[in-house]
């Protein structure tokens, strides 16, 4: 086992450098009272120490602490409880470090719900993650935060026009194709139509899905047609009923699953005793999906690492605030697959 190196502290420095602490203070934060040649020593211990200062340690001296404000969608998916609770393990994880962070849900498909919250949150948060809907007033909302030199990061839905520091998210086109390879091989050029159900087109992940979706099948599998795409707005009784609808047609041979809301699409299909029939792909692991994957209603599940997610989104915001750098290849969202000889 190798051996963990000591911290070096400013005391280290102090006494390497044959001043004060008080005297190191000074020099480190550039305050005046320090002789040049003074300082000389001080910059010299600390290089030859490689001394790096500790953030959490500087923020107690300053009394300094950060506070932040996760913006999930109110409605209870499956997924939504996963970013739930990946949200308090973050803030029990962020705590120490003297960040805080505040939850609030909201209906993210209501434009002006969304809208009029992230306008009344003003100056009282260092950061914002939020779940966006690419409209005019959520824009103006998250532009409005910006300016008021509150970062924002979007969350899992992205508003790219908006001055956002970062999107944390999966790449939802590539996801959308990635759902449109998965049915047309799994269909083996079986001809039909391929139902599509949506929270809201209003959501950009949604809408970005859809499109690669249709790009794959239109260029790639000829034999299958996309159905006009319904808007369940992630509620599984709403889904139910799309699917009930969309079966009446012989013609069904898929149905991807846009948003959430999965239960609906499985029980649908249980009723119809059509469900080894339809191929059926949607998203995210929970446990839900896993079951409908074990049982064979569902065939193919698109992931995305919630906890991942909400931790990248609070380092963005942590490393904004304490200006430095992130690690790119950490904060890259991948697209997982799952079927059910993969589960563990």
């Amino acid at each position: 086992m190798g051996i963990v190196a000591e911290r070096v502290t400013l005391e280290d420095v102090a006494r390497e450098a044959r001043v004060s602490l008080a005297t190191v203070d000074r020099a480190i934060n550039g305050r005046p009272g320090v002789h040049s040649r003074t300082l000389s020593r001080v910059e010299a211990a600390i290089a030859k120490l490689n001394y790096r200062p500790d953030p959490v340690a500087t923020r107690l001296s300053r009394n300094q602490a950060f506070q932040f404000c996760f913006i999930l969608p109110v409605g209870g998916t499956s997924f939504v409880e996963l970013l739930s609770e990946q949200v308090r393990l973050t803030a029990e994880w962020l705590a120490p470090q003297r960040a805080y962070i505040d939850t609030l849900l909201v209906d993210v498909f209501d434009p002006d719900a969304l809208a009029s919250l992230l306008e009344g949150l003003g100056k009282r948060y260092h950061g914002v993650a939020t779940v966006a809907l690419d409209h005019p007033r959520v824009r103006a909302a998250l532009d409005e935060l910006a300016s008021l030199g509150v970062a924002v990061v979007t969350l899992v839905s992205d508003a790219p026009a908006a001055r956002r520091l970062r999107y944390v998210g999966i790449d939802n086109a590539a996801a959308g194709r990635t759902a449109g390879t998965l049915i047309g091989r799994f269909l083996a050029g079986r001809p039909g139509v391929v139902g599509l159900i949506a929270g809201s087109m209003a959501l950009r992940d949604h809408s970005e899905r859809r499109f690669g979706f249709a790009q794959v099948i239109g260029a790639e599998y000829p034999a299958l047609t996309v159905a006009p795409t319904e808007e369940g707005r992630d509620d599984d009784r709403q889904n139910e009923a799309i699917v009930r609808r969309m079966l009446q047609s012989p013609d069904i041979v898929g149905i991807y699953n846009i948003g959430a809301g999965n239960r609906g699409v499985a029980a649908a299909l249980e009723a119809s005793g059509r469900a080894q029939d339809i191929v059926y792909v949607g998203h995210e692991l929970t446990a839900h999906t896993r079951r409908f994957l074990v049982r064979g209603i569902m065939d193919a599940c698109i992931n995305q690492d919630a906890g991942h997610e909400v931790r990248s989104a609070a380092r963005v915001l942590m490393a904004h605030c304490l200006n430095e750098q992130l690690m790119p290849d950490q904060e890259r969202i991948r697209i997982d697959i799952f079927i059910r000889d993969n589960l563990s």
